[in-house]
């Protein structure tokens, strides 16, 4: 009996650390295939680079990345080094002595785990003969007008010659190769084809077909099982794209995806129900402020709290400190990312907050990408008007201060009609006629190219949202990603999020969600739906996810008015709040982190693993059947100090009085809840759990 190394393994809780038996490490090969490696062009290079730390402490030097060269990255990203590991060392001077160029480095991100790139462009020449393996192995096609098929194409069938080459070298080392997405799948397929003795996985992050058919806004998950799903992606011109996905999820050993609603999705789509449901993780360490995020929270507010007063600048009559920030961010699929319904909602909430008389204000967020000009005049002229008024101040109160300061001196009460002179009121005048406008402050910060034609403001014109004195809820659509060296919001991306109070992302197509899990390990309260895989996997692991501010609405089981409706009636109970509570409910948020750290998530990927060993060398692995570890059964209990959602205890005003505060503080202990959360997140994962699937895996020598 081959025993492999063992792995010491610590809660993040700090509870005592336990023995676990791994995979023989020292006798396997890893490899990880995506077109994503490097190249920062989806969800996906999320995926891998906040898991690279993890896998690669595990595996050392026996884990390999494979992805696209492109100069660029590898000169920004990529430390070049010669490989340590024979094999690869000898695969790569093969492929480079018969025409093919093979780069190799580090990955300069944590865990700097080796990579092998690809120079496609390089190797295009083969296309046609590709094409033709390619067609004898699967009889798939591709189209000489689909580039990105093509190139493809190039990627998959050097990944199967690499892997070809590695096998003949390893030296009785078996390997093993996970591929993410069709992107990668031609690698699969070929190498399969081929006979190479390699254990495959192929993950899918979302079904291609799925995506196209979300965009057209069909009625999806009530037609699953009725879609023609030949005709489907004939009529939009992807057959081949779906073929090569098909065929690589058939031809895996094993089958994974990121979620349970994309397993359900993959199993109408493509056929196949997947072997192995493996969540999306993040490095917490890297979000991780411990007790500062409160503080982060409200020093980046204080940020975007200067940019409204000059983007509003002569409208500013609400109360900043009674102004809450909401944001949605991502793609710009108006519909997939539920762009729509929310800002039906805000329609909803702006009539609820006026009727209520509230003097709560609401500014929303939307960053989502689109083509522009250059950016608004009228938003540019607010942040330099803004400014004038800094500097005014500063000056009025260097020389208010400096008299003061000369008059307490000479043992005197400064008279304080004097202390300001005639210059001094003129300027503060002029000052304040500056701040006049005619208009009403702009809902874009950018000059849209297609600004008829654009939905969300084309939805805002229908909605009436047009930012004016008797909204409650005002709209800014900011058209491109953020940027600490922007002239209007200097803010990356991480710090507008610790500085905002919720995050909304109301998807309808949402395989897994890193938006929320985002706001979640920075502390921040978000809305998800039980359509998207963060969701049903708060749902499954939370047993009041409101309580710790994932609020979920349902779009899956209601119809589009009701699931409207639901997210209005969140967004204005989160308004109802008081600060403590609200507080409270990100120190709660907060502690869900954990769920949601590689740590624990990488724990389906080393099940996924497992079992593709199993069933590619059957006569060295065995596994008995048994389930992945799982957190069936657990949830996050619903914290008794305070009742599951803020409308639960409070009144129709989002007033809350001081008595309700008190006792409200009286209920609630952080200390004593944050002990109990800690005690917690072991329960998904204890030692028992982790031995129980371990124990029918046996590594027998010949």
């Amino acid at each position: 009996m081959l025993r492999g190394r063992s792995l010491s393994v610590t809660s993040l809780s700090g509870l005592p650390q336990w023995e676990v038996e791994e995979l023989p490490i020292e006798d396997l090969l890893l490899f990880e295939v995506a077109w994503e490696v490097t190249n920062k062009v989806g969800g996906i290079y999320t995926v891998i680079q906040t898991k690279a730390k993890t896998t690669a402490d595990e595996w050392g030097d026996n884990y390999f990345l494979i992805g696209p060269y492109f100069e660029h990255n590898m000169k920004t990203q990529v430390e070049q080094c010669e490989p340590v590991n024979d094999a690869v060392r000898r695969a790569m001077d093969s492929m480079n002595k018969h025409g093919c160029q093979v780069h190799f480095g580090r990955w300069l991100i944590e865990g700097s785990p080796y990579v092998v790139l690809f120079d496609i462009g390089y190797s295009a020449w083969n296309l046609d003969r590709w094409k033709g393996d390619l067609w004898e192995a699967c009889s798939v096609g591709i189209p000489y007008h689909d580039r990105e098929a093509n190139d493809m194409l190039i990627f998959g069938s050097l990944t199967a010659w690499f892997l070809k080459e590695v096998t003949d070298n390893a030296d009785g080392k078996h390997v093993i190769a996970q591929f993410h997405e069709w992107q990668a799948g031609t690698g699969l397929i070929l190498s399969r084809a081929r006979k190479l003795p390699i254990a495959t996985i192929f993950t899918t992050h979302a079904t291609l077909l799925g995506r196209y058919l979300c965009a057209a806004n069909i009625d999806f998950y009530n037609h699953l099982d009725k879609f023609n799903i030949d005709k489907e992606a004939g009529e939009r011109q992807i057959y081949h794209r779906y073929c090569m996905e098909r065929a690589s999820v058939h031809c895996a050993h094993v089958f994974t995806t990121v979620s349970e609603i994309t397993a359900i999705e993959a199993e109408h789509m493509l056929k196949r129900k997947p072997d192995v449901v493996t969540p999306n993780g993040l490095n917490v360490k890297k979000f991780s402020a411990v007790h500062e995020f409160q503080n982060l929270h409200a020093m980046y507010k204080a940020r975007i709290q200067d940019f409204v007063r000059g983007h509003f600048y002569g409208h500013l009559d609400f109360d900043l400190e009674k102004t809450l920030f909401l944001f949605i961010a991502g793609r710009y699929e108006f519909s997939n990312k539920g762009a729509d319904i929310f800002l039906e909602a805000l329609s909803r909430l702006n009539f609820l907050l006026r009727v209520h008389k509230s003097d709560v204000t609401v500014v929303v967020f939307f960053i989502m990408p689109a083509k522009t000009n250059n950016f608004n005049v009228e938003t540019l002229k607010g942040q330099a008007v803004r400014k004038q008024l800094w500097d005014i101040a500063h000056s009025v109160k260097e020389k208010f201060g400096k008299k003061l300061y000369d008059a307490l001196l000479r043992g005197e009460i400064p008279d304080m009609d004097n202390i300001l002179d005639r210059d001094d009121i003129t300027i503060m005048k002029r000052a304040i006629f500056s701040t006049q406008r005619q208009s009403l402050p702009p809902v874009t910060t950018h000059n849209m190219i297609d600004d008829s034609t654009d939905p969300i403001l084309s939805t805002i014109r229908r909605i009436g949202l047009f930012n004016s004195r008797t909204d409650r809820v005002k709209v800014i659509l900011h058209p491109e990603f953020l940027s600490s060296t922007s002239p209007l919001l200097p803010m990356d991306y991480e710090e507008f999020v610790r500085g905002c109070h919720l995050g909304v992302f109301p998807s309808y197509y949402e395989p897994w969600g890193y938006t929320p899990a985002e706001c979640t390990v920075m502390g921040i309260p978000s809305v998800t739906t039980n359509l998207s895989g963060f969701g049903c996997f708060m749902q499954e692991h939370v047993a009041d996810p409101t309580a710790y501010g994932i609020y979920i609405v349902d779009r899956r089981f209601r119809s589009p008015d009701d699931s409207c409706n639901q997210l209005t009636q969140f967004l204005y109970g989160f308004c109802k709040q008081s600060r403590r509570q609200r507080i409270i409910q990100r120190n709660r948020t907060e502690r869900l982190s954990d769920l949601l750290d590689w740590r624990y998530l990488g724990r389906y990927y080393q099940h996924a693993r497992y079992l593709t060993l199993s069933r590619a060398f059957p006569d060295k692995f065995h596994m008995e059947p048994t389930s992945p570890p799982t957190t069936e059964g657990f949830k996050y209990p619903r914290p008794s100090s305070v009742p599951p959602s803020p409308s639960g205890s409070q009144v129709s005003s989002p007033q809350s009085s001081d008595v309700e505060d008190e006792e409200e503080d009286a209920r609630y202990n952080e200390e004593e809840e944050a002990e109990r959360d800690r005690l917690n997140i072991k329960s998904p994962f204890s030692p028992d759990t982790d031995k129980s699937y371990k124990q029918g895996f046996d590594f027998i020598t010949q």
